[in-house]
């Protein structure tokens, strides 16, 4: 009997709750209402919080050019920063190579470590974030120009050659050269031993490099030419390219046209040997030169020297290395006894020889030991004229604080 009237009971109350349900509607029903209206509105968001906005970043990404640009200067490109700072820079070209690129301390800009390439299609896309952390982006495309010309520059060292220690890289180029800033800056040397080395003009067409003194023996150098993205002239582009090359062991040679002696000091080691130089009507011009060919059997004739004196010679020379581009050689001489005693020859410096060159003479040993790059120093000659530095690989008798 309990467990029946305990199920009684619970049915009488579940009977009381239904009627007081049907019974109340102004009040309890009305209750009910807005309690199942709030149960329902917890779960869905409001009118509101739909209709916020999402944060806006303070930082503005700005990219020069702006897409659909054509015809743009390789170095035009800029991407910049206000209001925040640069987070990520991305430029790519149509292949997906990607431009390399430095992001600035203070992220306000971009900076990329080179030149663009010339008539080529880019893709840059650019993000910046606030002090929020907000994040903004900018994208940009367009194409470089398309040179009207292009300028060679063409120099005087041969991929893995070896030289002498007073080597000067002499760069030649086709057109003049009207942004010779710009160009300088895009020629740069590599050395694995820190060797620095800086550039001259020598006209609007010639620029030559070498250090401030003479070359460490074994010195592994790398010329790298990024003269593509380069405006040399208006319209006229160069080319990009790598040449390496060492230098070789010391030899530095100085002709003593006075006492017609040359001493050859070579990685520490002397040795003279007797010459002739110029005489006093052509004397031989004083100062450093460097041996800049070897160009073996050479005719020489008096009718190609202005000014020439004496007897007309047209003359097969053997073991010729060029020292100047005025045409100063030292060669070897089969014709002459003066060695060691005087100066006979019209400007050059001769050492003994035979008709056709010998390789036991003095000029071909000397010959044969010598490499383009070589010093050879003339003093005490009756010259008075200053060898002018670019007559050919002279430099180094251009100081320095000149150079």
């Amino acid at each position: 009997m309990k467990s029946i009237r305990r199920v009684m009971a619970v049915g009488l109350v579940g009977g009381m709750m239904v009627l007081t349900a049907a019974c109340n509607n102004d009040d309890a029903g009305g209750s009910a209402a807005k309690a199942d209206l709030g149960g329902a509105a917890s779960a869905v968001p409001s009118a509101a919080a739909t209709s916020a906005a999402p944060k806006v970043s303070q930082a503005v990404v700005s990219i020069e050019p702006k897409t659909g640009s054509v015809d743009v200067a390789p170095g035009a490109l800029k991407v910049g920063a206000t209001g925040g700072k640069l987070t990520t820079v991305k430029v790519s070209d149509k292949t997906g190579k990607e431009v390399p690129g430095t992001i600035a301390a203070d992220g306000t800009s971009w900076t990329p470590t080179g030149g663009l390439a010339v008539g080529t299609a880019y893709q840059v896309s650019a993000m910046a974030a606030d002090a929020n952390g907000v994040v903004a982006q900018a994208d940009s495309s367009f194409t470089t120009l398309t040179p009207t010309a292009l300028a060679k520059a063409a120099d005087n060292v041969d991929d893995n050659a070896t030289y002498g220690v007073g080597m000067i890289v002499s760069v030649n180029f086709s057109k003049d050269v009207k942004n010779k800033d710009a160009v300088l800056k895009g020629i740069t040397f590599e050395t694995d031993n820190g060797t620095a080395v800086k550039g001259h003009w020598f006209g609007d067409r010639r620029l030559d490099f070498r250090p401030a003194e003479y070359w460490k023996p074994g010195t592994k150098v790398s010329v790298h030419y990024r003269l593509g993205s380069v405006e040399i002239a208006p319209g006229v582009y160069g080319s990009d390219r790598d040449e390496p090359f060492t230098i070789g062991r010391s030899q530095v040679s100085t002709v003593d046209a006075k006492t017609h002696r040359m001493t050859v000091v070579r990685d520490g080691q002397s040795s003279d040997i007797d010459i002739t130089s110029g005489s006093d009507a052509h004397p031989t011009w004083n100062g450093t030169m460097v041996i800049e060919s070897k160009e073996g059997v050479v005719r020489m004739q008096s009718s190609t020297l202005p000014g020439m004196t004496g007897a007309p010679y047209d003359l097969q020379v053997p073991h010729s290395m060029r020292l100047t581009d005025s045409g100063t050689y030292i060669h070897g001489n089969y014709w002459s006894d003066a060695f060691g005693e005087d100066n006979v020859s019209h400007g050059c410096v001769g050492l003994k020889d035979v008709k056709g060159g010998g390789d036991s003479t003095s000029m071909g040993k000397f010959y044969d030991g010598s490499i383009v790059g070589d010093v050879v120093i003339v003093k005490n000659s009756s010259k008075s004229e200053t060898l002018d530095p670019s007559n050919g690989l002279s430099g180094w008798s251009l100081p320095w604080a000149s150079w």
